[in-house]
């Protein structure tokens, strides 16, 4: 199986990192792909890699939360990286407006300019999109192109929305939302074709049932994969091969 997303190097695991990753291996889940945030978080990352260098794999981005007032310094930054440091896909990167409105032209600014780079460099991109989907597809419209593709990370649109993702030649990440009663996700998601659709905790975050509320790890993605596999009415052996085999295409594993 594969974590498509998870924040390994969060301090909320710096008591328990390696016996963490480590529990997720030992149930199967051999591959973690690990966003980034902001150049803060380089070197965690880059530690984590060496721990792990087979079964990590790590993403360069600018997080959209991050975007402030030295956005331009820290896309210099995530440039420089990418001649220094193989990247599976550049990400997290896109537009959230939940917390804050600030900066939503810098945030559209930096969005559009990580896209270009990651087309680039042949990578996909990973969204992150929060109160911001009219946003984000206004973006993707104006890129939309056969080198465009990726992951729209933590899906929680509608079905008209997951179509309109699919059709930017997104696949959709499905975390632990989907096991919430007020997802709303599984009301459709057995409607789109599972070929579409890749797994991921987003680990420390939203963490399933029956964890919702504590600690996310990548362990936890068994839950997401057996609610998913309810959903399509399909063994959890089968989830776990497609999903993975849509993984693969997308980081050109």
């Amino acid at each position: 199986m594969t974590d498509t997303h998870a924040h390994l190097y969060s301090n909320a695991f710096d008591e328990d990192r390696k016996e963490m990753i480590q529990r997720a291996i030992d149930l199967g889940i051999t591959r973690f792909f690990i966003p980034a945030i902001d150049s803060s978080y380089t070197e965690s990352m880059f530690v984590l890699k060496k721990d792990f260098p087979d079964n990590v794999f790590l993403m360069n981005g600018l997080h959209p939360c991050d975007v402030k007032e030295n956005y331009k310094e820290e896309l210099i930054h995530v440039e420089k990286l990418m001649d220094e440091h193989p990247f599976c896909a550049i990400g997290e990167i896109g537009i959230d407006l939940y917390w804050d409105k600030t900066f939503l032209a810098e945030q559209q600014e930096a969005f559009r300019w990580q896209i270009q780079l990651a087309k680039k460099h042949n990578l996909p991109i990973v969204i992150h999109c929060r109160d911001a989907f009219d946003e984000i597809f206004e973006v993707l419209e104006t890129e939309k192109d056969e080198k465009l593709f990726g992951i729209f990370h933590c899906f929680t649109g509608t079905e008209e929305q997951a179509y309109k993702a699919i059709g930017y030649n997104m696949k959709l990440g499905i975390g632990g939302v989907v096991t919430f009663k007020n997802g709303k996700v599984d009301t459709f998601l057995h409607k789109i074709d599972i070929e579409h659709i890749v797994l991921e905790t987003d680990s420390p975050y939203l963490a399933p049932v029956p964890y919702r509320g504590k600690r996310n790890e990548s362990a936890y993605i068994i839950e997401v994969l057996r609610k998913v596999a309810s959903l399509y009415q399909l063994p959890l052996e089968e989830v776990a091969h497609i999903t993975t085999e849509n993984s693969k295409k997308i980081f050109s594993l």
